[in-house]
């Protein structure tokens, strides 16, 4: 008899085991000529040699299927020691699944513009109105990049701008400061990470949620590098980070032109990066519209009126410069 020690490195143990271990309890009855205890990441088994090296084979394919679905359910379990495939979805329009299983998939024509997009250049500015999956769908990519070990980390960052308000002085250390801006970043990987699993890949860095400020003299390699909310960067800043991007590297820039918080006198950095872009190799424009809009119904007519109303006082003041000229 010989003894085997199983580290689930990609898998979440809360998922691979189930609910009060079942889905342990469900191998050591399809397996009952092995031990098998589990603790922590590590599953223990202790068996003969050519019992040990079955399990070894059906051990790897479930860890798989748990860390690319985010679920492990028993007739999973059944179809993968049986050597059958599983019924977890395969469209190929899933990018990543979320935590609850749940098939990530692009929900408009122009979300699907940015997945292809990504396949194709290095660097993609994804622009458009508030929900309409800009910063979900570049975020579901870097976590299959990750998952796919395509890349080896996922970098995210913010400009750390007050909308339209002044916080003051915000309590606690840097991290506790920095928090409230990057809220809508952890949000979506919250989503589509289990928890422990997002706090080790935190831990170690291969996650890293970082204001803009902090990626001045940095070089950024084998990794996926989101810069978030891209509307408010000044010019020098937008060119700093778009200046960081290094080997095997990808960088999405998403924004929308439309809920700039800079001060009237600066210039937001992303209107500018994309003119001064524009025809660049390599690197990809994706526009979204109100039709990308995902969330409640409601956004879309708020963006709507408020895009009637901008276009309402621009004629207005183009009609009064008119009448300048001419008295």
């Amino acid at each position: 008899m010989i003894e085997k020690h199983f580290i689930l490195e990609e898998a979440d143990p809360v998922i691979f085991y189930g609910a009060n271990n079942v889905n342990i309890k469900m191998l050591r009855a399809l397996c009952p000529k092995l031990r098998i205890m589990a603790r922590d990441n590590v599953v223990r088994v202790m068996g003969g040699e050519e019992d040990m090296a079955d399990f070894e084979d059906v051990f790897q394919k479930l860890e798989k299927h748990c860390a690319k679905f985010n679920r492990l359910a028993e007739e999973d379990i059944l179809n993968i020691v049986k050597g059958h495939t599983t019924n977890a979805e395969t469209s190929q329009d899933v990018i990543v699944y979320s935590t609850g299983g749940k098939p990530i998939t692009p929900r408009s024509e122009n979300q699907r513009k940015l997945v292809e997009a990504y396949d194709k250049c290095d660097m993609i500015f994804a622009v458009g109105p508030a929900g309409s999956g800009k910063t979900y769908t570049a975020i579901a990519l870097a976590v299959r990049a990750l998952k796919s070990k395509a890349v080896k980390k996922i970098i995210l960052s913010r400009p750390a701008v007050e909308a339209g308000e002044k916080l003051g002085f915000l309590p606690g250390d840097m991290k506790d400061k920095i928090d409230p801006y990057l809220q809508p970043l952890y949000d979506a990987l919250q989503e589509m990470i289990p928890a422990a699993k997002l706090q080790e890949y935190m831990d170690t860095n291969v996650i890293q949620i970082a204001p803009l400020a902090f990626m001045r003299g940095r070089t950024l390699n084998d990794a996926v590098v989101i810069l978030d909310e891209a509307q408010n960067t000044t010019s020098a800043q937008i060119k700093m980070f778009l200046t960081r991007m290094g080997w095997n590297t990808k960088m999405i820039v998403t924004g929308d032109r439309t809920q700039i918080d800079l001060p009237l006198s600066q210039k937001s950095g992303l209107v500018e990066a994309q003119r001064i872009l524009q025809g660049v190799d390599g690197i990809a424009f994706v526009e979204m519209t109100q039709k990308d809009i995902i969330r409640h119904k409601l956004v879309t007519r708020i963006v709507e009126a408020y895009k009637r109303e901008d276009d309402r006082v621009k004629q207005l003041r183009e009609q009064r410069e008119n009448e300048s000229k001419i008295s």
